[in-house]
């Protein structure tokens, strides 16, 4: 998969977004690159990538995130400096709140966002999420993201998986899913995630990951 300057990463509810962040960040800090995550999950209190912050540090990963991280606080302060990180250089990666309701969020920096001159919106299915098993919903889901921030996705990233349970024919049976949700809202999938022993050969733009963030009742 190609990098970009700034990537986004939207998605819905438990679609697999903070894992793929995760992956994406330590996998650019793997190749010598300056990296910088921004944390903009104000919605999930259980899934965020400002749980990473020691894993992050240790790889020399900077990482930005509403003051109100980690506590009972309900009205959170994005005073994240957008536009001295991207001055910066390196890699930035955003980790965006499920759906419409966390992209509000999103929206805040959509001026800075749409100067930068490499960018990329990526929209996260899981095609066993309930409420995006099917293709138009999904579809759905992300224009009500697009419509929300006043930012448009660049591609699709296939991140279906049943967590533990995901085998090769968990992933190759969600490919037919993932080419309708392409073909409908008229972007490319722009990867295929999953685990190495779950990664069918058929799978289109492989992107091989490791599950560091597991559901609640596997910690």
């Amino acid at each position: 998969m190609e990098h970009a300057r700034l990537t986004v990463i939207t998605g819905h509810y438990g679609a697999g977004k903070t894992n793929f962040a995760v992956n994406l960040a330590l996998d650019a800090a793997e190749r010598g690159e300056k990296c910088t995550v921004i944390d903009l999950d104000i919605v999930n209190p259980y899934f965020r990538t400002a749980d990473f912050e020691k894993t992050f540090s240790d790889k020399g990963i900077d990482l930005y995130a509403p003051v109100y991280a980690n506590s009972n606080l309900d009205i959170p302060s994005l005073n994240i400096p957008l536009e001295s990180i991207l001055a910066a250089g390196g890699r930035v990666i955003i980790d965006v709140g499920g759906d419409d309701e966390g992209a509000k969020a999103l929206g805040r920096f959509a001026p800075v966002i749409t100067a930068c001159e490499s960018t990329d919106m990526l929209y996260v299915i899981n095609k066993y999420r309930y409420l995006t098993k099917d293709a138009a919903d999904a579809v759905q889901v992300m224009r009500e993201i697009e419509y929300s921030c006043g930012l448009l996705h660049t591609g699709i990233v296939n991140n279906s998986s049943l967590g533990a349970e995901t085998t090769a024919d968990t992933v190759r049976e969600s490919l037919a899913f993932a080419d309708e949700v392409s073909e409908l809202c008229g972007l490319p999938v722009r990867a295929t995630c999953a685990v190495a022993d779950a990664m069918p050969d058929s799978a289109p733009e492989k992107y091989v990951i490791k599950r560091y963030v597991r559901n609640l009742w596997e910690k």
